[in-house]
């Protein structure tokens, strides 16, 4: 198939690639658009795993207000550089992860920062349904470790479908970020706040 200036300007525009990456995806797939993307997407996730030991201590403090100012989001955002944390990519990706918590309120950052015991009893909560179900139990255990990436998904903020895209994870929006700038891309740290909320 013949690639076009066209789809390589599309591709491009789409993942963040060089000229001749984005050719390279398209020669390699015989045109297949979103073939490539997932191509790119392989690729800066690799690169993004090397840079992740470098220190990223620049960035920004996000602050965002849903309209109606009932629920209030503080984040920290990180890069290598002040370069790259006064880029306008940077600072939108700050924006959008802010609004994203403010909209689906994870309250993890990763996987790993649950609690054993919370974990604990999801997975005997989890079991408990499907044995109730009548699951067989040969296969419980396929149907909760199932399950137990969807409970992943709902309280982990890099687990998240982006709350304006679910066909993208925030974790993918990073490394496409880290990909697109050169530079270790760090969530550091969040607070979410809505009005009336008990107090633990």
């Amino acid at each position: 198939m013949n690639i076009t200036a066209q789809m390589v300007k599309e591709l491009r525009q789409s993942t963040g690639a060089g000229v001749l990456e984005a050719k390279k995806a398209l020669e390699a797939t015989s045109g297949d658009f979103e073939a490539a993307v997932d191509i790119l997407r392989e690729k800066g996730a690799a690169r993004a795993a090397k840079r992740s030991d470098r220190a990223a201590n620049e960035g920004v403090i996000e602050l965002y207000a849903h309209p109606g100012n009932r629920v209030g989001v503080m984040l920290e955002l990180n890069s290598e550089t002040d370069f790259v944390a006064r880029n306008e990519q940077f600072r939108d990706l700050a924006h959008e992860l802010a609004l994203h918590i403010a909209a689906m309120a994870p309250r993890y950052l990763n996987i790993e920062d649950v609690p054993k015991e919370e974990l604990d009893r999801e997975l005997d909560v989890l079991k408990a349904q499907a044995l109730a179900e009548g699951k067989p139990e040969a296969i419980v255990e396929k149907i909760v470790a199932g399950r137990v990436n969807k409970f992943y998904e709902e309280i982990c903020l890099m687990e998240q479908p982006f709350v304006k895209d679910d066909k993208i994870k925030i974790k993918d929006m990073i490394t496409d970020t880290i990909r697109t700038t050169g530079e270790n891309i760090v969530i550091r740290r969040f607070a979410r706040y809505e009005l009336g909320e008990a107090l633990d």
